[in-house]
């Protein structure tokens, strides 16, 4: 899954006709769910940078229960998810990701992110959904982790390749060669280290986050 992410520098939106690619932007170090989150999408007046709800509430909910993540696997068939897999379609823009290992019952965080530290986009997905006040929201789409996250967590976030951007946001784009992108990103180009307890709580949010510490539950998986 993925629970916790940053943006740690400003979106450089290389998509034409993007709306709002201005839009005043804050580094945050501790994005947590419910909060809102930088995407890319067309709400429908055209492909936009905009802010929405982590917290996916599909437009069929009687409870407003919201979806951090969505499994890659069952998102085209999932009554839930389905038009939006078809229909809206977002990217979300981040730096790096955190993933908790667990040890009995104690876990401990790590920060993942690119090799070369370069930003990149989660596939996700949108929905609307309509009360007094209507709640525009998102998911992460995940699928089966790669090597370099088996030995923390068996799922991990769908990080599309920049090639891949337009076609994931193109209405007309075929389902079955969308499917075919919500593949595990390959391992050579993500690391990972140990973090401070700090990140478990999300009105902690700053640069201290990121930075490495000794392994609070054990020694860093040799594959590091």
């Amino acid at each position: 899954m993925c629970g916790r992410f940053t943006v740690l520098t400003a979106p450089r939106v290389k998509l034409k006709g993007v709306r709002n690619a201005d839009l005043l932007f804050e580094a945050r170090y501790n994005i947590a769910p419910t909060q809102e989150v930088l995407v890319i999408a067309d709400l429908g007046s055209g492909l936009e940078l905009t802010k929405l709800i982590w917290g996916l509430i599909p437009a069929r909910s009687v409870d407003g229960k919201g979806f951090i993540n969505v499994r890659a696997e069952t998102i085209a068939e999932k009554v839930s998810f389905r038009d939006s897999f078809q229909k809206r379609r977002c990217l979300i823009p981040a730096d790096g990701f955190f993933e908790w290992k667990r040890s009995g019952r104690a876990k401990q965080a790590y920060y993942f992110h690119l090799i070369d530290g370069s930003p990149f986009a989660f596939a996700g997905i949108w929905d609307r959904w309509t009360t007094s006040e209507p709640i525009i929201s998102c998911a992460i789409i995940t699928t089966s982790a790669n090597e370099a996250l088996k030995p923390i967590h068996d799922r991990m976030p769908v990080i599309l390749k920049p090639d891949a951007y337009a076609a994931w946001l193109d209405p007309q784009a075929d389902l079955a060669s969308l499917r075919n992108l919500l593949a595990p990103f390959p391992s050579l180009n993500i690391t990972c280290h140990p973090v401070s307890r700090a990140v478990n709580y999300p009105e902690n949010d700053s640069p201290e986050l990121l930075k490495r510490v000794d392994n609070e539950i054990g020694t860093t998986p040799s594959l590091f």
